[in-house]
């Protein structure tokens, strides 16, 4: 079962782990028992992103039903998409997403050997030319305002074909959301990634991608 690191929380742009002055800025809400109880058969707890949106039901269940039909598209490579989420949420800073889409990639048997190093994947040599692209792409589209160029959009529709290329930029996006409503409501890691045997990378704190804000 998850276990939140109490008291500390995982900046992924840098080395260790701090002191958590970041704390739920909005309560939680109680769940429905039959939602609640098969979020815990899913996970092993509910996740607290769900936890807070249901103070607003009609929103909460709105988002699940578009992440639910988000999981279904298969135009682009699963993990692709988990990569890129995982770049987005190391630039972001969203411990949650990060530490959730590692146990995703556990789960989907994706190789963990380069999913712990997508937050340093600049000064790794794990990832492929095409991931290479993908996780520029997410940093890319993350950053504000977007520093996407022709050059990269172009390489990215030639290897993936249009309908991925929509399908992976929609989801960047979709990624963005989820990681900046976190951190606004001040969600952070509940550990779900600590049953990940290769321990998640700490993104470099000379990493030269463009600021987010």
């Amino acid at each position: 079962m998850p276990n939140r690191r109490t008291g500390h929380t995982y900046w992924p742009d840098r080395h260790t782990y701090q002191e958590d002055t970041v704390t739920l800025r909005v309560p939680k809400a109680e769940l429905p028992v039959e939602l609640r109880e098969n979020m815990v058969k899913q996970l092993g707890a509910v996740p607290e992103p769900v936890e807070v949106l249901w103070n607003h039901p009609e929103l909460a269940a709105a988002n699940q039903e578009f992440t639910a039909r988000v999981s279904t598209w298969d135009a682009a490579d699963a993990s692709l998409k988990t990569f890129a989420h995982m770049a987005v949420a190391a630039q972001v800073g969203c411990g949650w997403c990060l530490d959730v889409n590692y146990f995703f990639a556990l789960n989907q048997n994706l190789d963990l050997t380069k999913a712990s190093q997508v937050p340093r994947w600049r000064q790794s040599d794990a990832f492929s030319p095409l991931e290479r692209d993908v996780l520029e792409y997410a940093e890319a589209m993350t950053a504000t305002p977007s520093t996407v160029t022709d050059g990269l959009s172009q390489r990215l529709l030639e290897r993936l074909g249009p309908a991925a290329l929509v399908e992976l930029t929609v989801f960047i996006g979709f990624a963005n959301m989820a990681a900046r409503c976190n951190t606004a409501h001040g969600i952070t890691s509940q550990g779900y990634s600590d049953a990940c045997e290769i321990p998640l990378a700490a993104r470099s704190l000379d990493s030269d991608v463009v600021p987010t804000a």
